[in-house]
């Protein structure tokens, strides 16, 4: 189906053609506005409701519902009751106010990870752009309290690492990525650090381990909703290919070929892709994976982690099956279970376009296989859901597909985004800091100009975050980070009042059936009842009294 590219009620407009997250397919660093996710990352809660009040009325244009995806799911309402609500708090109308919902969560099997909301970045690995807006990212994460996750191959790419015996004994830039969540701090998210084959293989756990110790939860990679081969970067500099070439990683077109070189010389090649090993190419049964997952596991345990985590990608059933008893057996803290439709740095076009498993359908499955694990008395694993995910309307129903086991909600570039925009007009307001921030504007646009010419008025969370860190502090804070704070009060705002009018006052108390099909194809896929269906068997109990 298309989505549109402008949005008049809430004066949004897609630079590309948008995907199911709001955002542009492809989305630029340099961008000027002004999709849902840019806006809101300066005005916040505002962007949840029609521009222009007072002059303006609004009717909604989401009236039929074609094809199988989140877009196709709607959010029960209910008139009457209230659930979930805290300790002490009265079920009047006066308790029974959306700013009330109270949005924390945890996630882990034995040791427990407190987040102040219910959401994850994808994994930001080896990719230039991670780099360049890490402390945006991540700072804004620590502020707000949610996990953040260091992707694959950052100490494999970084040519200041420092190798002993074939392991990392230095790597500037993982610490670097670690220090600048860990400032901030304050007992809410987590670090992620992830790891793949060639991760592996350079002893990043256990540098992790010497260095950070608890202080670092550890993520295994099975794959990601973006792709189904090894992670991947382009480098334009043929020194640096045959840099990584020889760090062990495979260099597509191989930069010591002779003829490769005279393209390069001439212009031809311009650019050289950096490949990541696929995983497990050795083993050929399930049975196989699983116990080598097992040793892995005990092997990371005995290097003194407590917390390790998982995360998959839209394979097949067997797979995710797998991933699940995996996860479960190895009482792993969380399973991030990432459907076709998710994001990336850099990916083959037509294989993100056609390989794998569709979000809503992966995760659909992923609750029916929680529940067999279940009823066998076996306990599933945390689950964060990922895949193409980006407003507060996607939190909630991914909470609600796999509900009561959905813990985070897993979002890639809608997280990337405040953090863009941030730089850039921090780029514009402190030349000086234009360098240091990856600036890419000389001036602010009338999108942005017009909202404001002073940080304090551009972001709606400036002195909230003033607040927090205090007036001295805030001079260090990235203003990438403030956007990524702006863009959260509008998720979490939305969410609230969704859970609100579901009167789900608390996230444990959402359940599947706050979720309606909005057309039959979708209720058969993903078991959840098409909405003329859903409570009509209560309906007809008062009919028929």
């Amino acid at each position: 189906m298309q989505y549109r590219k402008q949005n008049d009620v809430l004066g949004t407009v897609n630079r590309g053609n948008p995907a199911d997250s709001g955002l542009c397919t492809l989305c630029e660093v340099e961008c000027k506005g002004k999709c849902e996710t840019w806006l809101s990352s300066m005005l916040g809660r505002k962007m949840l409701y029609p521009r222009n009040f007072g002059n303006v009325t609004a009717g909604s244009a989401n009236v039929v519902a074609i094809g199988v995806g989140y877009h196709a799911l709607r959010i029960q309402g209910y008139a009457y009751d209230s659930t979930g609500l805290p300790p002490g708090v009265g079920d009047s109308p006066d308790d029974c106010v959306f700013p009330k919902v109270d949005v924390r969560t945890e996630f882990g099997r034995e040791v427990k990870t407190k987040c102040r909301v219910p959401l994850m970045t994808g994994a930001l690995g080896s990719t230039f752009v991670a780099a360049k807006y890490w402390d945006s990212l991540a700072i804004g994460a620590a502020l707000c309290g949610f996990p953040i996750v260091i992707g694959e191959n950052v100490v494999g790419v970084d040519p200041k690492s420092v190798f002993k015996n074939g392991r990392v004994v230095e790597s500037p830039e993982l610490d670097r990525r670690i220090q600048s969540f860990l400032r901030y701090y304050d007992g809410h998210g987590a670090i992620i650090v992830q790891m793949n084959v060639e991760d592996s293989r350079n002893g990043v756990a256990q540098y992790l381990s010497e260095k950070y110790g608890d202080q670092v939860i550890l993520e295994l990679k099975w794959g990601q909703g973006a792709k189904d081969i090894g992670g991947e970067i382009q480098v334009t500099d043929i020194e640096y290919a045959r840099f990584l070439k020889d760090r062990g990683y495979l260099i597509d077109p191989d930069p010591y070929d002779p003829t490769t070189e005279a393209a390069y010389r001439k212009g031809a090649i311009r650019s050289f892709a950096r490949h990541s090993r696929l995983g497990a190419s050795n083993f050929h049964s399930a049975e196989q994976v699983y116990e080598d997952f097992l040793n892995s596991i005990a092997f990371f345990r005995s290097l003194g982690f407590k917390r390790i985590t998982l995360k998959t990608g839209a394979y097949g059933m067997e797979a995710l099956a797998l991933a699940l008893r995996c996860a479960a057996d190895a009482k792993l803290d969380l399973l991030t279970v990432d459907g076709a439709g998710g994001g990336t740095g850099m990916s083959p076009w037509n294989m993100m376009e056609y390989w794998g498993i569709p979000s809503l359908p992966l995760h659909s499955k992923t609750y029916e296989y929680c529940q067999i694990l279940k009823q066998r008395g076996i306990q599933p694993p945390d689950i964060s859901l990922g895949g193409g995910l980006g407003r507060e309307d996607h939190i909630f129903k991914a909470l609600a597909i796999c509900a009561p086991f959905t813990k985070l909600v897993c979002m890639g570039r809608a997280m990337m985004i405040p953090a863009f925009l941030g730089s850039n007009i921090e780029g514009v307001l402190r030349p000086e800091r234009r360098k240091q921030v990856n600036g890419n504007w000389d001036s602010l646009p009338p999108s942005v100009a017009e909202i404001g010419t002073k940080p304090e008025e551009i972001f709606v969370a400036w002195e909230t975050v003033k607040n927090k860190v205090g007036t001295e502090e805030m001079k260090n804070i990235p203003f990438g980070a403030v956007a990524v704070c702006c863009l959260v009060d509008k998720l979490i705002a939305g969410l609230q009042q969704l859970m609100a009018g579901a009167r789900r006052f608390s996230l444990p108390a959402i359940r599947r059936e706050d979720l309606m099909a909005a057309n039959r194809e979708t209720a058969e896929v993903t078991g959840i009842p098409y909405m003329l269906d859903a409570q009509n068997d209560l309906a007809l109990a008062i009919l028929k009294k």
